[in-house]
Protein backbone atom coordinates (compact mmCIF):
# COMPACT_ATOMS: atom_id res chain seq x y z
CA UNK A 1 0.00 0.00 0.00
CA UNK A 2 1.25 3.48 -0.84
CA UNK A 3 0.70 6.73 1.04
CA UNK A 4 -1.90 8.84 -0.74
CA UNK A 5 -0.15 12.07 0.29
CA UNK A 6 3.51 11.44 -0.59
CA UNK A 7 3.58 8.10 -2.45
CA UNK A 8 5.91 6.41 0.05
CA UNK A 9 5.55 2.67 0.62
CA UNK A 10 6.59 2.95 4.28
CA UNK A 11 3.00 2.67 5.57
CA UNK A 12 2.24 1.02 8.91
CA UNK A 13 -1.17 -0.58 9.59
CA UNK A 14 -3.03 -0.12 12.88
CA UNK A 15 -6.44 0.05 14.52
CA UNK A 16 -8.28 3.24 15.41
CA UNK A 17 -9.94 3.00 18.82
CA UNK A 18 -12.72 5.01 20.41
CA UNK A 19 -11.19 5.88 23.77
CA UNK A 20 -14.42 7.27 25.22
CA UNK A 21 -16.13 3.87 25.51
CA UNK A 22 -13.20 1.59 24.82
CA UNK A 23 -14.74 0.04 21.69
CA UNK A 24 -13.59 0.12 18.10
CA UNK A 25 -14.56 2.97 15.83
CA UNK A 26 -16.62 1.61 12.95
CA UNK A 27 -18.00 2.84 9.64
CA UNK A 28 -21.81 3.21 9.77
CA UNK A 29 -23.88 3.30 6.61
CA UNK A 30 -25.96 6.50 6.49
CA UNK A 31 -29.13 4.55 5.70
CA UNK A 32 -28.95 2.53 8.95
CA UNK A 33 -30.64 4.06 12.03
CA UNK A 34 -28.35 4.73 14.99
CA UNK A 35 -30.23 2.28 17.24
CA UNK A 36 -29.53 -0.58 14.80
CA UNK A 37 -25.85 0.31 14.61
CA UNK A 38 -25.63 -0.09 18.40
CA UNK A 39 -26.21 -3.82 17.78
CA UNK A 40 -23.65 -3.98 14.96
CA UNK A 41 -26.16 -3.81 12.09
CA UNK A 42 -24.93 -1.74 9.15
CA UNK A 43 -21.42 -1.17 10.51
CA UNK A 44 -18.07 -2.25 9.10
CA UNK A 45 -14.60 -2.39 10.61
CA UNK A 46 -12.08 0.31 9.81
CA UNK A 47 -8.39 -0.21 9.10
CA UNK A 48 -5.96 2.65 9.59
CA UNK A 49 -2.54 3.19 8.00
CA UNK A 50 0.06 5.78 9.00
CA UNK A 51 2.89 6.94 6.75
CA UNK A 52 6.30 6.89 8.44
CA UNK A 53 7.64 9.66 6.15
CA UNK A 54 4.94 12.35 6.07
CA UNK A 55 2.80 11.22 9.06
CA UNK A 56 -0.33 11.09 6.84
CA UNK A 57 -3.16 8.94 8.25
CA UNK A 58 -5.51 7.13 5.89
CA UNK A 59 -8.47 4.84 6.54
CA UNK A 60 -9.92 1.85 4.72
CA UNK A 61 -13.30 0.20 5.33
CA UNK A 62 -13.65 -3.59 5.44
CA UNK A 63 -16.64 -4.00 3.12
CA UNK A 64 -18.12 -7.49 2.72
CA UNK A 65 -18.36 -9.07 -0.74
CA UNK A 66 -22.11 -8.45 -0.61
CA UNK A 67 -21.50 -4.73 0.07
CA UNK A 68 -19.15 -4.50 -2.91
CA UNK A 69 -21.68 -6.14 -5.24
CA UNK A 70 -24.50 -3.95 -3.90
CA UNK A 71 -22.80 -0.59 -4.12
CA UNK A 72 -20.56 -1.01 -7.18
CA UNK A 73 -23.49 -1.73 -9.46
CA UNK A 74 -24.47 1.93 -9.40
CA UNK A 75 -22.74 4.74 -11.22
CA UNK A 76 -23.21 8.26 -9.93
CA UNK A 77 -25.71 9.06 -7.22
CA UNK A 78 -27.02 6.14 -5.15
CA UNK A 79 -30.75 5.38 -5.46
CA UNK A 80 -33.03 6.11 -2.52
CA UNK A 81 -34.27 3.51 -0.06
CA UNK A 82 -37.69 3.24 -1.71
CA UNK A 83 -36.12 2.63 -5.13
CA UNK A 84 -33.90 -0.10 -3.66
CA UNK A 85 -36.84 -1.76 -1.94
CA UNK A 86 -38.80 -1.74 -5.18
CA UNK A 87 -35.94 -3.38 -7.08
CA UNK A 88 -35.48 -5.98 -4.30
CA UNK A 89 -39.20 -6.79 -4.46
CA UNK A 90 -38.96 -7.30 -8.22
CA UNK A 91 -36.00 -9.65 -7.86
CA UNK A 92 -37.84 -11.63 -5.16
CA UNK A 93 -40.87 -11.99 -7.43
CA UNK A 94 -38.63 -13.45 -10.11
CA UNK A 95 -37.27 -16.01 -7.62
CA UNK A 96 -40.78 -16.97 -6.47
CA UNK A 97 -42.07 -17.27 -10.04
CA UNK A 98 -39.25 -19.68 -10.91
CA UNK A 99 -40.25 -22.10 -8.14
Amino acid sequence: MKCLACGSEAVVGGTVLDNSSGGNIVFKFDEVPIWKSMFGVGTRSIRAYGCVHCKHLQFAVDFSEKDVQRFQQFEGEQPGVLERLASDTESLRGCIDQK
